[in-house]
């Protein structure tokens, strides 16, 4: 008769078959979840195939074009410190001076650099496209309408009309500014406007002005004179509200 192990030794094989259990179960559940996963990855390969096939390739980002003016004599060497530090082939510029000296010089400055000469993208704009401009004076709204048009004109592709003095400079590199600008709609305005021009329309919208500029090819400031005027009835006036 053979002779059973003690019940302590007994328990002590239960014991250690327990925490076997989970172990020898590890493998199994392995091998199963792989299975799972590979036939999972086999089935979504197709669609996420044409996913990958209907996805557009990313948008270029934005072109920005830029009207640099100067606003009298001695200007010219503030225009190109500007000009160097806006330059960008992806971009376009429009440089406008008034005095004939100057956009002589301008010229030669443009035509001198590298860049600008291979991309093309920069233009020295003639005596008849800007002429002696009166701040605030319709002179200067003439002028910036017309250097629109001759970047929508002379350029192609750029969604956006920055209008900067020689008396600016940019606190960011043109790349940072692309960038950013990537994450914009291209439909987008940045101008807020209201009728409510307020306090404005008898200040500045009633005043009779005189811009001499019309005249005068030397930079000059506008007259206002004592009359005032009744608004006009054909169109709307608006203002920035941004400004005061």
């Amino acid at each position: 008769m053979r002779k059973l192990p003690p019940p302590g030794h007994r328990l002590r094989w239960m014991r250690a078959l327990l925490l076997a259990l989970p172990l020898l179960s590890l493998p199994i559940l392995y091998a199963a979840l792989g299975a799972a996963r590979s036939s999972s990855s086999s089935a979504s390969a197709p669609g996420w195939q044409q996913q990958q096939r209907r996805r557009r390739p990313p948008e270029p980002p934005p072109r920005l074009a830029y009207l640099i003016t100067g606003a009298g004599p001695g200007d010219g060497p503030r225009i190109r410190r500007l000009l160097r530090a806006l330059y960008h082939p992806w971009n376009f510029y429009l440089v406008g001076v008034a005095g004939e000296e100057e956009r002589a010089d301008l010229e030669a400055f443009v035509r001198a650099q590298e860049a600008p000469r291979r991309y093309g993208n920069v233009r020295v704009a003639s005596a008849g496209e800007w002429g002696a401009v009166s701040r605030r004076g319709p002179t200067e709204l003439a002028a910036t309408l017309h250097a629109a048009a001759v970047l929508l004109k002379e350029f192609e592709g750029w969604s956006w009309f920055i209008n900067l003095s020689a008396s600016d400079y940019p606190l960011m590199p043109q790349d940072d500014i692309l960038h950013i600008f990537s994450y914009i709609p291209r439909g987008l305005n940045f101008i807020e406007h209201t009728s409510n021009i307020g306090w404005k329309e008898h200040q500045r919208a009633r005043p009779v002005i005189v811009d001499p500029a019309l005249q005068v090819p030397n930079k000059t400031e506008v007259i206002t004179t004592k009359e005032k005027r009744s608004l006009p009835s054909a169109f709307k006036i608006f203002k920035a509200t941004s400004t005061q």
